[in-house]
């Protein structure tokens, strides 16, 4: 070959391939900004208020993978593969890669039954897996919580579905349980009264249903006293220790004791 036409061959690659190369370039950097714009969009527009934040959050994250799937797609039918090929060899390589990650498939799936059966949703209060907190986030494989002490949890969708929940904030109402002790010589409508007493001035506790107080137990050292109320969700805590707070000075105020555990010892000679 001489070395013009090495000139020539160089010159037809460059111009047909380069315009190619240069146009998927502009194609692909184009795309990932569209979809980041995209992304961005999903999340802070108001058209989609309606829809609920977890279905919202979860739409962002499954356009995402799926733009940019469509998005390599483009680029390599630009620089020449065909797409029949290329589709084929992508199906291959999610069959192998499938094979490789079940456990984020598995996630994957945990994410679409999260999203359709609602078990919980961005905002509410949920213990599973042995962690609980705020969730804050559901994506496509994995949901964050936010702990009451600000450490944030990634737990993966595929373990959340296979885990018993308990949602703290699905109900407006929760109910409150206390148990309180106190010795045998104080008189049980004595003892009843000051904790209604205790109870009557918390604005909280919801009339109805009406608030319990009832002798439960005879234990082995102390009268035990159940005590169950009923309050607003964002108020359970609030209510929690303000009466364990004021039922105790009401006892000391009352002369009412709470024995400590005793044990009797008898020598026989």
């Amino acid at each position: 070959m001489t070395w013009e036409k090495f000139i020539n061959f160089l010159f037809d690659f460059l111009t047909s391939w380069g315009i190619k190369l240069l146009g998927a370039l502009i194609v692909l950097v184009v795309g990932i900004k569209l979809i980041s714009w995209l992304s961005k969009w999903i999340k802070k527009t108001p058209k989609l208020d309606r829809l609920d934040s977890s279905l919202r959050s979860f739409l962002g994250s499954f356009s995402r993978i799926i733009l940019y799937v469509i998005l390599i797609i483009t680029v390599a039918m630009i620089l020449g593969i065909p797409a029949t090929s290329f589709i084929t060899i992508l199906a291959s390589c999610g069959v192998a890669i499938g094979l490789a990650l079940q456990g984020s498939l598995s996630n994957f799936a945990g994410g679409l039954m999260i999203l359709f059966f609602k078990p919980f949703k961005i905002g509410d209060y949920i213990e599973a897996s042995g962690e609980s907190g705020t969730v804050v986030g559901i994506s496509v494989v994995y949901t964050e919580l936010l702990t009451p002490d600000n450490k944030r949890i990634t737990v993966p969708n595929g373990t959340l579905t296979n885990e018993v929940i308990v949602n703290y904030s699905a109900e407006e109402t929760r109910r409150i349980d206390w148990k309180f002790t106190t010795s045998y010589d104080n008189n049980v409508s004595e003892v009843k009264e000051i904790i209604n007493t205790v109870l009557r001035a918390q604005p909280e506790i919801l009339a109805e249903p009406a608030p319990f107080v009832r002798l439960s137990e005879h234990g082995d050292n102390a009268l035990v006293y159940t005590v169950r109320v009923w309050c607003k969700n964002a108020d359970y805590w609030t209510v929690y220790f303000n009466v364990m707070e004021q039922v105790k000075e009401a006892f000391d105020k009352n002369n009412v004791s709470i024995p400590y555990p005793q044990l009797d010892v008898h020598i026989d000679k």
